[in-house]
């Protein structure tokens, strides 16, 4: 059954928004030639984006040789503001941007563990407040946050996890009583750096790949033919409880001790070192960047060092055993290092791990070190709140 004329009015509309956005600024004719509609569908359709406030014009082409430019069409970027947040144990980063994803302004602040619950949501809830402010944003379409834990799939809700903060789950609540009408979601922070590395990465071009976190914690994040899979429960990826050989024990249902976290985690990371004699350059506060300053030192050591080399070879063992599992079962072709102590073993740690791959696996798997560095939690957050306001603004209507 054909399409009613508005429903098809709405359906071109929102095809010449996506390549605006993509694209950047257009003019008339390019954009006739790259949607394929008659020029009187296209000056049509430019009138109404114009008229509605989604698109304005932005310059002007110089590319005609006889006669006026032609004018360059390009999105209202200030349409909507979005905020993406990086809420971590200890602390909250956060960035405001336009509808195409300038950032507008940025910051963070540090969140103590002696910090209540009340205290720590006023600081959090407070740093987006200026932000905003100073990105001039006089309401917000969408916040999206990334966290550590698991997110309930029928709520979109943080689930009470042991060993998470209570305010991270009180955060939300909180951000939507103080940006009342804005859409606030938050995702897994393992699985928004899967996305931005796919988007911008070291995944870009994959439909299929798996992400590997090794920080203070172990996860994975699963793309599967160009989705991101969450589980049943939103535990997909929870590789940490995975029992691996050479550990003392086995995982519960409610401590990961005894599974892959306790042979690749950050405290592994660094009392493996200690093994090998190593010590790491100046004092890292945490767990996580203790751990990556040491396998960044061993890296810079490597070429010359055969202790550093040993340590090196030693982790891409451990980490090579929970890829492997990961490998067997889902064939992703790709695997990225991510999280502190994955970039900071970059392509070397990357391809010792490959190398081990290939002996232990019959399936080619090639394995890549993360190019987004400590952003990729908030990058994913932004293209994911950015790609949700764009879908309800550009959202085919009838008219």
């Amino acid at each position: 059954m054909p399409a009613s004329p508005s429903t098809a009015r709405a359906i071109n509309d929102r095809l010449a928004l996506r390549l605006l956005q993509q694209e950047g600024p257009l003019t008339a004719g390019q954009l006739k030639q790259l949607t394929g509609l008659s020029r009187p569908t296209v000056a049509d359709l430019v009138e109404r984006l114009t008229v509605s406030g989604l698109i304005e014009v932005a310059g002007e082409s110089g590319e005609q040789r006889r006669g006026p430019n032609a004018k360059l069409y390009g999105i209202v970027a200030d349409r909507a503001h979005l905020a993406a947040l990086d809420v971590r144990t200890d602390s909250v980063a956060v960035l405001v941007s336009d509808l195409l994803g300038r950032v507008l302004a940025e910051g963070s602040v540090p969140i103590g563990d002696d910090t209540g619950t009340g205290p720590a949501v006023e600081q959090a809830v407070g740093l987006v407040e200026r932000a905003a402010k100073e990105a001039g944003a006089v309401r917000l379409h969408t916040v999206g946050i990334g966290a550590p834990g698991l997110i309930d799939p029928a709520l979109g809700e943080l689930r009470d996890s042991t060993g998470l903060p209570e305010w991270h789950r009180r955060l939300m609540a909180a951000l939507r009583e103080t940006f009342p009408g804005a859409r606030v979601d938050v995702e897994n922070e393992t699985n928004l750096a899967a996305l931005a590395e796919q988007r911008d990465g070291a995944a870009r071009g994959r439909e299929t790949f798996v992400l590997l976190w090794l920080g203070l914690g172990i996860g994975a994040a699963i793309v599967l033919d160009g989705t991101l899979r969450r589980g049943v429960s939103g535990g997909a990826g929870e590789i940490g409880f995975l029992p691996v050989p050479g550990t003392s024990g086995l995982p519960s249902a409610t401590d990961c001790d005894g599974g892959f976290h306790s042979m690749a985690g950050a405290a592994a990371v660094a009392a493996l070192a200690a093994d090998h004699g190593l010590t790491a350059p100046g004092e890292e506060p945490e767990p996580e960047e203790h751990a990556a300053a040491l396998v960044r030192d061993a890296v810079r050591r490597s070429g010359t060092d055969p202790v550093a080399a040993r340590f090196l070879d030693a982790l891409a063992d451990r980490v090579a055993l929970g890829a492997a599992a990961v490998v067997s079962v889902l064939d992703p072709g790709c695997v990225v290092l991510a999280g502190e102590v994955g970039r900071a073993g970059a392509d070397a740690l990357a391809t010792r791990v490959q190398h081990r791959l290939t002996r232990m696996s019959p399936l080619a798997t090639e394995v890549r070190a993360s190019t987004l560095g400590g952003g990729a939690v908030l990058r994913g957050a932004l293209l994911t709140a950015r790609d949700r306001a764009q879908d309800d603004l550009f959202a085919p209507q009838e008219r």
